[in-house]
């Protein structure tokens, strides 16, 4: 079996990662196009080993998918970016991040009913964030795209 203690380690540097990236403190920081906003850190970084250690597998997992699905929306591929956030979606139906950018990759494709209806959903979840502040923010904005489409 494999030791909790690697399980732990691999949890703490997937996230940390995730975390580096977000904060725009990796090598790799990817420039959104103009039409999706940045995201607000997820995890602030001196909790983040003790919020990684409450952290589920599968919100991990999803965390990794949304991760993903925004570098597929970085790269103009809303499509592949919408299978992505499907999957993410099914480990973690409470991240409303899934959501945000789900609305994104509709808008890319001008489907306004399917980029209002993961808006409405990023709102809901959202607003238990810890940084709803800055999501209520984008979520607002966003919804004025989507009505500009």
């Amino acid at each position: 079996m494999i030791n909790r203690k690697l399980i732990t380690l691999f949890i703490i540097l997937s996230l940390t990662l995730l975390l580096l990236q977000a904060t725009g403190c990796s090598k790799k920081n990817l420039a959104l196009p103009s039409s999706v906003d940045r995201q607000p850190p997820v995890i602030k970084e001196e909790k983040a080993e003790e919020t990684l250690l409450k952290i589920s597998p599968r919100a991990l997992a999803s965390l990794q998918l949304t991760n993903q699905g925004l570098a597929l929306l970085q790269s103009s591929r809303p499509d592949d970016a919408i299978r992505i956030f499907e999957r993410s979606i099914s480990l973690d139906t409470y991240n409303g991040q899934n959501y945000y950018y789900m609305a994104e990759a509709w808008i890319m494709k001008d489907n306004k009913q399917q980029a209002m209806e993961f808006n409405q959903l990023a709102e809901i979840y959202l607003k238990s964030d810890a940084n709803w502040t800055d999501w209520a923010i984008l979520v607002t904005k966003q919804r004025e795209r989507i009505l500009g489409i």
